[in-house]
């Protein structure tokens, strides 16, 4: 349980908060007017200074010891504005005119701070959150415009961090996103040696960018650091070290800010989180998913994730008689959320279903679908509109400057506040009129861009407006009014990768429909700064083995996206039988830790994950071998407890051995994959006395 501020002498308050392990504490020295926020993982450290400049001062990581500290003879500040013309940063000085704590779910809590700028340009609101037993700092800036007049937000930082190098080289690591169907990105994870001479290295993240809005770094001895924006628009995102002035910056930059300010208007810059890790990138990845399970994601329904059916792989050509035949296969071979995808309306943005493709209509299909035991679910482009459709017939200046090309539609501005009304109330009525339990959104960047005068956001201000108020607001106001039907993010597949977007979607498409080796490829990459219920897989195939699914068995939801009724009994009882392995590892594998025990899948080597489950102790491998790949060697596991003694099995080979930890994490475990294009899953069980 979070406690209350306190407003104590400085040398008692850190007295007091020195003893807490796991509580949540904020310590006030009013006379120094330095805040010590500390939650027995990390400490963080903040002061009013005497020249009334407010300052970062250091970040404890309190298991290990390591501190990042202010560079000495420099200012470091969370708070990085700029209004017209004026910077409001670490040299603007400030009154602190009150502060206020409040508990937050999930054993958080917020420390807001309200200054005052000197020169009466508004307010500023600093938001300060720590979590019980994470080592992440949660943040964010707000704004509250004090002219008699319109002021415009020009520029802000999310990660507005200047810190102590001590004099390390270090090296960085962020991931690709899923670009332009995988031709210029699949989630590769990418690692630099980070110059001293200030190059940049540089994260391009959001809606349409090339990164997941994410990155870490650490030096030769594992202390690191990882950040995380809450941003779903464009960003760009550095690290980089003046290594003649011993210091590392970091910075997140909206891309095209210029949001205007109404007097006493309020402008909300994304949250952005920093943590500490001390290890290699897994770590990194390990404690950047406990925080945002712990404090931002969107809480997942019962027996999640799922086994789920699209309909995808009939492309349009689909028709009730036939959704009808696929949806009794797949209630019979497991399958729990049956998705009917793009072509079901009469176009799109014309959100009623085609009556000549159903004419018993869609909600019978729907209620028919719910008779089987599963879950119905509709694809929903909702930022697209058919040139014809009667929306834009009526409403012709609703899009956006630049059209996506999404299957020929054109793109809807969702900043401009008729369209997001409208988009809500059709999908209000969608989801009400067919019985709706889950909406795979798509379409092409997510995140438009349009500059026209007429529309009610600011011309120049697409990128914030077409995010914040306009793809989360409309997604927002849904689910508040239908807060049972859970939501899939795709962007033409996995795009949009960002610490905003988990706070709306239970999980998100990583490589779209794409085989094997591309998939593992892709959830190999998501795994770093995401849990794995954030890769949801896309299986295409009709002819399946054991290699075909088991690619496709780590993550979130696991989608079969096939033409069931066109496949042989044979393949649809083995389809049966591997979908009950995939339940009986699925929680496992969601709720664990990720270890990367290979290189990135290549056809022309093995590759594995390993999920650990520490509340069990126990670990699950699902490794594959490619079709070119050599016989498998040992391979090691991480994670275990050196002295404890495991029993390994396989789902396929019926060996079975006892091995302690150290046996397993030293010498390793040879997976029997005897040939080309074959896989299979590990099962790795402590022996409790």
């Amino acid at each position: 349980m979070s406690k209350c501020a306190l407003k104590v002498p400085g040398a008692m308050a850190l007295l007091l908060a020195a003893n807490v392990l796991a509580e949540v504490r904020v310590d006030y020295d009013a006379a120094e007017r330095r805040w010590r926020l500390t939650n027995g993982w990390i400490s963080a450290r903040f002061q009013l200074a005497a020249d009334d400049t407010f300052r970062f001062l250091s970040l404890t990581d309190l298991r290990s010891g390591a501190t990042w500290r202010a560079p000495s003879g420099l200012l470091s500040s969370p708070i990085q504005l700029a209004v017209d013309s004026d910077a409001i940063d670490e040299e603007t000085r400030f009154r602190l005119l009150r502060q206020s704590g409040r508990d937050l779910p999930n054993g958080g809590r917020q420390q807001t701070l309200v200054l005052e700028d000197a020169r009466r340009l508004g307010l500023v609101r600093l938001e300060l959150e720590l979590y019980e037993n994470q080592p992440v700092l949660r943040y964010r800036v707000r704004f509250q415009n004090g002219q008699p007049h319109r002021v415009w937000v020009r520029a802000a930082d999310m990660l507005g961090w200047k810190l102590e190098d001590r004099g390390a080289a270090y090296r960085t690591f962020w991931v690709n996103q899923w670009v332009k169907a995988g031709k210029e990105g699949n989630f590769e994870p990418e690692e630099r040696r980070l110059p001293p001479d200030s190059s940049y290295a540089e994260v391009r993240s959001g809606a349409h960018g090339q990164h997941c809005g994410w990155l870490a770094f650490r030096d030769e001895a594992g202390r690191g650091l990882f950040a995380g924006w809450e941003f779903d628009g464009q960003a760009t995102a550095f690290v980089r070290q003046f290594g003649p002035a011993r210091y590392l910056q970091l910075s997140a930059v909206i891309q095209s800010l210029n949001h205007p300010l109404e007097p006493r208007e309020e402008f909300a810059v994304p949250f952005a989180f920093v943590g500490l890790f001390q290890g290699d990138w897994d770590e990194a990845g390990y404690q950047t998913q406990r925080f945002v399970e712990t404090a931002l994601a969107q809480r997942v329904p019962e027996n999640f994730p799922y086994v789920a059916w699209d309909s995808w792989k009939y492309q349009r050509a689909i028709d009730e008689a036939t959704l009808r035949r696929n949806a009794e296969i797949a209630a019979r071979i497991g399958v729990e959320l049956f998705v009917v995808d793009l072509g079901w309306a009469r176009a799109i943005g014309d959100w009623y279903e085609d009556r000549r493709k159903f004419p018993g209509g869609l909600r019978a299909l729907s209620d028919y679908v719910h008779s089987l035991g599963m879950k119905f679910g509709l694809h929903f482009p909702l930022a697209e509109a058919d040139a014809g459709s009667p929306v834009l017939r009526q409403n012709p200046d609703w899009t956006s400057s630049i059209s996506y090309g999404y299957y020929g539609a054109r793109s809807l501005c969702l900043s401009h506040r008729p369209v997001r009304d409208w988009i809500v109330a059709e999908a209000l009525r969608m989801i009400d009129e067919y019985k709706v339990d889950w909406i795979l959104q798509d379409g092409e960047n997510m995140v438009k861009v349009c500059t026209k005068s007429g529309h009610t956001h600011d011309a120049g201000d697409s990128n914030y407006a077409n995010a914040v108020d306009g793809i989360n607001a409309v997604v927002a106001a849904i689910q508040q009014r239908r807060p049972s039907v859970h939501w899939e993010n795709c962007e033409d597949g996995g795009n949009m990768m960002t610490f905003n977007m988990v706070r709306s979607y239970v999980t998100s498409i990583a490589a779209d429909d794409s085989g094997p080796l591309t998939t593992r490829q892709a959830v190999y990459g998501v795994t770093y700064p995401f849990s794995p219920r954030y890769a949801d897989r896309y299986m295409p195939d009709e002819t399946l083995d054991t290699y075909t699914t088991r690619s496709y068995m780590f993550g979130g939801p696991w989608i079969f996206m096939n033409r069931l009724a066109e496949m042989a009994p044979d393949q649809l009882a083995f389809a049966a039988s591997e979908v009950k392995v995939y339940k009986a590892i699925r929680g496992r594998v969601a709720r664990g830790r990720v270890y990367h025990l290979t290189a990135r899948p290549d056809d022309a080597r093995i590759d594995a994950l390993q999920s650990y489950d520490e509340a069990s102790g126990s670990a699950i491998v699902v490794a594959a071998r490619g079709p070119t790949a050599p016989a498998a060697r040992p391979l090691r596991l991480r994670g275990l407890r050196p002295e404890a003694i495991y029993r390994v099995r396989f789902q396929t080979d019926p060996s079975e051995s006892l091995m302690t930890g150290a046996e397993l994490m030293n010498k390793g475990v040879r997976i029997p994959l005897p040939q080309a294009r074959s896989a299979e899953i590990v099962f790795v069980d402590p022996l409790w006395d």
